[in-house]
């Protein structure tokens, strides 16, 4: 059987998350019953990680195992005439035997945007949290350094599945605005369950002044979801991996 690799772009409004669940639709499971039916065999797929509720991936890659035919430069067109209009394949490859899409992955970027405007805009109502209140961005921005680096995330995450371990190394967090839409961008090996709608909460608070900047790694050694920041609404969040191989496998 070939190990097949697969780049695809979903909006997650009406998803629960990558992962399949047991009473609720998942993108997973919507993928996999379109894979079966292309494919002609029951299709397991394995994902570069979880995502949340509502949230958006711009670049995602899964693997699958499959003695299909199909040419895999025809594959995407094969799958995508089986999915919903929100959910698309955008490349299939070849990968090697070995090749895992959440053990290859190295490292995942989540954006996070929000209209910082009292005007909403309805054409990025699923695209970006509105949020009308002055935030203020020279705070946002110390905010979000002082998250980079390798720390116990226990203080951002929400209850969920449980891991072997809280502790991730955060490569950058930046906050950056252009116009009426800031952009906090993190890039990290991996993200607890919440854990980037939390920061960017921690973020909007340091704005507020209900906590200091500087406070946040003594916050995160404290370990206290109650010190932190709101979890931030789910649909101004999007997510992409690097996955490490050759490309075209990189996802970034």
């Amino acid at each position: 059987m070939r190990n097949i690799a697969l780049i695809l772009r979903y909006d997650g409004s009406r998803y629960h998350g990558w992962q399949v669940q047991k009473n609720e639709i998942s993108v997973a499971q919507t993928l996999e019953e379109a894979l079966s039916r292309t494919c002609g065999h029951k299709v397991k797929t394995v994902g570069c990680g979880r995502t949340d509720a509502g949230v958006h991936a711009l670049r995602y890659c899964a693997n699958f195992r499959s003695d299909t035919r199909i040419p895999l430069d025809r594959l995407p067109l094969a799958v995508n005439s089986r999915l919903p209009e929100d959910i698309a394949v955008l490349e299939a490859v070849e990968a090697p035997e070995d090749f895992n899409a959440i053990g290859s992955c190295i490292k995942k970027e989540y954006v996070y945007k929000i209209l910082n405007s009292n005007i909403r805009d309805p054409f990025l109502e699923k695209r970006v949290c509105f949020y009308p209140q002055h935030l203020d961005m020279e705070l946002m921005q110390r905010a979000a350094r002082a998250f980079e680096g390798t720390h116990d995330f226990k203080a951002v995450r929400s209850e969920g599945t449980k891991t072997k371990t809280t502790v991730r190394t955060v490569y950058w967090c930046r906050a950056e605005k252009e116009g009426n839409i800031i952009t906090v961008s993190i890039c990290a090996d991996g993200f607890l369950y919440n854990m980037c709608r939390a920061m960017v909460g921690t973020m909007v608070y340091a704005s507020y002044g209900k906590l200091l900047p500087e406070d946040i790694p003594q916050l995160l050694e404290k370990g206290d979801r109650r010190l932190t920041g709101p979890t931030m609404p789910p649909q101004g969040g999007r997510c992409f991996p690097d996955i490490e191989a050759s490309p075209p496998y990189i996802c970034s």
